[in-house]
């Protein structure tokens, strides 16, 4: 299967100084969101409840901010573990070119340098995903207690569409912009739908998912230069925008 092939030479080249410090970067700012996240949760509690009250037959009470902050705590670190993946994959979404760049040098060096994002459209386009990624799976809830025999075919069949459509889109855009990409995508949908089924696998293993952004950027930048109508001689394409 081709999907396993280019998954096999994304993992191949995980050792890459591009590819850690992408990883390194997305966890760091993930690790100081979720810091900032706390110790601004905490101080909002603290503030929002008196520092002393009194209450009948009991009197005054003057400790009750300080348990309701510092009990939270336990409660955000617990919250954290389930928000560090997609908020990891978000950050690390702004440093994909730098993956897709490194790929490129080692496997397609006969190619031209591709335009990278702005820092504004990875902020967007990495925000969007991330909504429509958890809004997704929020709504698949529903289906995964109505059918749960079918609970991991549904699991896998949506995350692989959600993926291979963001991470194809983003490699192809660079190339073909936005419009050409779409219409690539449009052409080859099963095989994308395969693979980003692939790269949902590492979803279910804890910490995995930390991987999938810079994984599913490699793989899917061979997936879209082995396809024969992307032209990845960078020359011309049918569906290159002019």
């Amino acid at each position: 299967m081709r999907a396993v092939t280019d998954a096999g030479r994304a993992v191949a080249q995980l050792g890459d100084p591009a590819f850690r410090s992408v990883l390194l970067r997305g966890i760091g700012l993930t690790l100081v969101l979720l810091a900032g996240f706390i110790a601004a949760t905490v101080w909002a509690l603290g503030w929002l409840i008196p520092d002393r009250f009194a209450l009948p037959w009991i009197g005054e009470i003057s400790w009750l901010d300080d348990a309701v902050s510092w009990s939270s705590v336990p409660l955000l670190l617990f919250l954290s573990t389930f928000l560090m993946i997609p908020v990891a994959s978000a950050f690390t979404s702004l440093f994909l070119d730098d993956v897709t760049d490194a790929v490129e040098a080692r496997h397609y060096p006969h190619l031209s340098p591709a335009p990278r994002l702005s820092v504004l459209q990875g902020l967007r386009d990495g925000a969007t995903f991330l909504g429509v990624l958890a809004l997704a799976n929020v709504a698949a809830f529903a289906a995964y207690l109505a059918l749960p025999p079918a609970a991991p075919f549904i699991f896998f069949a949506l995350n692989g569409y959600l993926l291979g459509r963001e991470y194809f889109q983003l490699i192809a855009a660079r190339r073909l912009g936005p419009s050409g990409a779409r219409r690539l995508r449009r052409r080859h949908a099963l095989g994308i739908w395969a693979t980003g089924c692939l790269m949902a696998v590492p979803l279910v293993v804890p910490v995995m998912g930390l991987v999938v952004p810079v994984l599913g950027a490699a793989t899917f930048t061979h997936l879209f230069h082995r396809l024969p109508d992307a032209d990845p001689a960078g020359r011309t394409s049918r569906y290159r925008e002019h």
